[in-house]
């Protein structure tokens, strides 16, 4: 562990961070803090989805129809949906039941947004929407009627679009639902990748026509590389993932669907059965987005942790000093590098810290090894497989220990953020590396800290 600054050097959890050591921090009383006033911005967001449902199942085929596991709780969509399903994970439960020694009180569920149609994770509720708002703009701007969906497949729809270009700086999954839909919409389209992006996904955005420029720095330097190209250039839209309300929204719907799908499993979630949600974080927009949404859907009845890598954890550093944007991973002596690229960032979002953090239960961070160990645990225990970014949080529940506050009996839902586009080989390979790490999974106690 390197030297930290003088001002940090007396906070346990930050010297705890900076080993890299497995980190807990416990906090007592989020679920007192107040929502920010963004209530309308989450429901113009939900309508938008809903208006745009006709063009996904007409643009997208395989969104058409609505698959059997949503429709109990979506008995009135009929095609173009944009969400994943709810389902119990016993097998995988009892699984990590063992490998930890310690039984789980309560029911594990996983919520499949690595299955999220067209672009396989997360990031589809946040880009799309992004994107879908910046095409009405686009529509109603020129005369043309942005609430009909018809107007988006129409020629002169996309002779304007082809003279708007949609610019954002990924590590990957952001970059892949705002580059596949913007070329459909017939919008040009760039994606700065950073060098934590697989070059797979590199590959699949230039299949579909979308200019990727690669950087040899991390996620901060293509963000920048991308905010400064949009600058520059006429109707240009920059998808700023440190500080957008638009991401933001679109990631908060994804609550309002969940309360549909646990009444439809006959799942009840109040303060006596609550709900807690672990979400892989990266640079905090979409467990953030996520956390907004269900605070003001369950209120006191849902708690969150966002769970991070041990060598980049942004938002718990941010979040943890005060200091949010203004402090990064390497300032107390990390590297930022992890094997879980969709979470390979070293500074936090401007909007999250400072917005979000007072509704956040808890923080976790964990070794790559534990990370990568989860893909092997879903692969033999519910046969699902993802990248190695989605199960951040699966270990979470077992390593709460006693710390009740944030790991009750009830419902403890982990949030699986990416993984159905990934290609066969580096499937194979995330499963077996997984697979070999099982009995590690475990790995070092972790340090919690309550307050």
């Amino acid at each position: 562990m390197s030297e930290l600054p003088d001002e940090l050097s007396t906070d346990e959890i930050i010297r705890s961070l900076a080993t890299g050591r497995p980190t807990i921090w416990v906090r007592s009383n989020p679920t007192e803090a107040a929502l920010p006033d963004l209530a309308e911005v989450m429901d113009s967001a939900a309508a938008r989805f809903d208006r745009f449902a006709p063009w996904f199942a007409e643009t997208f085929p395989e969104t058409a129809t609505i698959p059997a596991e949503l429709e109990s709780a979506f008995p009135e969509a009929r095609g173009g949906m944009i969400e994943s399903a709810l389902v119990p994970a016993p097998a995988t439960q009892q699984r990590l039941d063992g490998l930890f020694g310690s039984d789980l009180v309560g029911q594990l569920w996983l919520k499949r947004d690595d299955s999220l149609p067209v672009s396989g994770s997360i990031k589809a509720r946040g880009g799309f929407h992004e994107v879908l708002e910046f095409a009405e703009a686009v529509a109603a701007d020129r005369g043309l009627d942005a609430h009909d969906p018809a107007t988006y497949s129409s020629p002169q729809f996309r002779e304007i679009a082809a003279n708007h270009r949609i610019v954002v700086g990924s590590t990957g999954n952001l970059g892949l639902s705002i580059g596949i839909l913007s070329a459909r919409l017939g919008f040009a389209a760039s994606v700065h990748m950073s060098a934590d992006a697989r070059a797979w996904k590199k590959d699949r955005l230039r299949d579909h026509g979308v200019d990727v420029i690669e950087h040899a720095g991390d996620f901060v330097e293509a963000v920048e590389a991308g905010r400064a190209s949009a600058e520059a250039a006429e109707n240009t839209h920059f998808v700023d993932d440190e500080d957008s309300v638009s991401l933001f929204a679109g990631y908060s719907v994804a609550a309002l669907r969940l309360r549909r799908q646990f009444d439809a499993a006959g799942v009840t979630i109040d303060e006596q059965n609550p709900l807690t949600v672990y979400l892989p974080c990266g640079i905090g927009g979409g467990p953030g987005g996520v956390t907004f949404g269900l605070r003001r859907v369950f209120g006191a009845a849902v708690r969150c942790v966002f769970v991070e890598p041990s060598q980049a954890p942004a938002m718990f550093l941010g979040v943890r000093t005060g200091r949010h944007s203004d402090i990064c991973v390497q300032d107390i002596g990390l590297t930022g590098a992890t094997a879980a690229d969709g979470l390979a960032v070293a500074r936090p979002s401007r909007f999250i810290g400072p917005t979000i953090g007072p509704l956040i239960s808890g923080f976790a961070a964990l070794p790559d090894e534990v990370i990568r160990a989860g893909v092997g645990v879903l692969h033999e225990t519910e046969g699902i497989d993802v990248e190695p970014s989605a199960t951040a949080g699966l270990t979470i529940p077992w390593r709460m220990g006693d710390a009740a506050a944030a790991s009750p009996s009830g419902v403890h839902l982990v949030w699986l953020t990416g993984g159905a586009m990934v290609p066969d080989d580096e499937r194979a390979a995330y499963v077996d590396e997984g697979r070999g790490l099982l009995e590690r999974i475990g790995g070092a106690a972790s340090a919690i800290f309550v307050d």
